[in-house]
């Protein structure tokens, strides 16, 4: 790749070629005389005191070029360290300008000029580094002249690409244009493009090590997708529809392209495998986590994919996040602490205990539904509930908040005596009722003495 004096050098190359192929024709036999090639903004030419004729190469404008522009990116990695140099490339644009002594000098001069630029449609590496030589002890004037002696170090010889050299077709409005611009008078002008300049830096990046081996592993195209979320009481058990998801029983998730390579099922933020046995292409069971509190809970099923050698598990595809309640069991209630006699209302503490363990954050309501023979009018049971607020503050929790726990102790008032079923409702997720033969609601009850 060339760096930043290869603008210049590409101008100081082609006017070697005009000058050198002006010469080679004899152009002073045609009356033209000697002609000076020049590579000046055509404003500081005087025409004024001009003294033969003159040949102006200007250069005007640098556009980047359209089939390089993106190589070599990204530069940067995710750190922003320097990866990669990617090349400045550009395309140059020139006007080509003939001042004559005389009259037709100019169409003579232009015309020659064309020529030579058509018939030398590229500069080649030898014409490059012949123009761009560096000045020896045999003959330390060869080459450049003094003022340009750093261009030869441009490396535009170099270059993956050669300098391409075509002419521009410009209408009347954008020569007229750019005069204008010149605030000099108008002379016969051609437009010409050198193209491709790549300019790069030589800042140190950092680099990869080479890739030592190549493996390809196919997967077909599928995405899980879970459809239901059921329960299972025991392996042995079927699974029913609308049955509650209950602590200690399966989950069973139902849906499509469940069963990949490695299969696992997030839940409260574990991850759990499967036994193969319980993956199927459309249904996964997979036992509850004991830690997992009462609430609404998230499920998703995750594959990954084994690659490299050893094989190693690597990140797949994922299904979408179902959901489901987690309900509380009551496993034992008593009634502690009681106050109150003959009809007065009762008060104390229901000591309930509770699978899962609720948590510090979580939100206890206590249900109480009186049972027959009622104490009340004919028909019209009692009914009561009592809120246990979060053992922790929500807005400002502490460093080191409580365990969860399966015991807890909710405070009542003004509950007559008697019997009550009970129900929790722990975030909102209410426990259970057992029933009789009868199909009575039956369990779990309490005694008010």
């Amino acid at each position: 790749m060339s760096n930043a004096l290869a603008v210049a050098a590409v101008s100081f190359v082609i006017v070697d070629l005009l000058n050198n192929g002006l010469i080679d024709r004899d152009i002073s036999s045609t009356g033209v005389g000697d002609v000076a090639v020049t590579a000046l903004p055509p404003d500081r030419i005087d025409t004024t005191a001009q003294t033969q004729s003159q040949l102006n190469l200007f250069f005007y404008q640098a556009t980047p070029n359209a089939s390089w522009r993106n190589v070599g990116y990204p530069s940067r990695d995710s750190r922003g360290d320097r990866i990669n140099n990617p090349p400045l490339a550009l395309d140059l644009h020139y006007l080509l300008m003939a001042y004559g002594m005389e009259q037709l000098h100019d169409e003579i001069l232009l015309g020659y000029a064309m020529q030579l630029l058509h018939e030398t449609p590229i500069l080649t590496r030898d014409a490059i580094r012949k123009s761009l030589a560096a000045p020896t002890q045999v003959n330390p004037a060869s080459g450049l002249p003094a003022t340009m002696l750093t261009l030869f170090t441009s490396e535009l010889a170099e270059q993956v690409e050669m300098i391409k050299i075509y002419p521009q077709i410009l209408n009347t409005e954008e020569i007229s244009k750019l005069w204008t611009a010149f605030q000099t008078h108008y002379r016969p002008t051609a437009a010409y493009n050198a193209s491709v300049v790549l300019i790069e830096s030589r800042a140190s990046t950092k680099t990869a090590l080479p890739v030592r081996y190549r493996s390809v592993h196919s997967i077909p195209l599928q995405a899980p997708f879970i459809q239901r979320v059921l329960s299972q009481k025991t392996p042995a058990d079927p699974v029913v529809e609308g049955q509650p998801i209950l602590p200690g029983y399966k989950l069973v998730l139902q849906g499509s392209q469940l069963k990949g390579e490695l299969t696992s099922v997030l839940m409260g933020g574990d991850e759990i495998v499967p036994a193969d046995a319980d993956i199927t292409s459309d249904q996964i069971a997979v036992a509850i986590p004991a830690t997992l509190e009462a609430g609404t809970q998230a499920v998703q099923v995750v594959q990954q994919v084994l690659l490299g050698s050893p094989l190693t598990p690597h990140r797949g595809v994922e299904s979408n996040v179902s959901s489901y309640v987690l309900r509380p069991v009551i496993q034992a209630v008593t009634a502690s602490g009681v106050l109150g006699s003959g009809t007065n209302p009762r008060s104390g503490n229901l000591d309930v205990t509770v699978d899962p363990p609720v948590g510090p954050a979580q939100r206890v309501v206590l249900l109480l539904n009186e049972l027959p023979p009622l104490t009340s009018p004919p028909d019209v049971p009692l009914a009561y509930s009592f809120v246990l607020p979060p053992r922790i503050s929500l807005t400002s929790p502490p460093q080191s908040p409580p365990p969860p726990t399966n015991n807890i102790s909710v405070p009542f008032t003004g509950v007559a005596k008697g019997k009550y079923l009970v129900r929790v409702q722990v975030d909102e997720a209410e426990s259970p009722l057992g029933m009789d033969s009868n199909g009575l609601y039956s369990t779990p009850q309490v005694t008010i003495p």
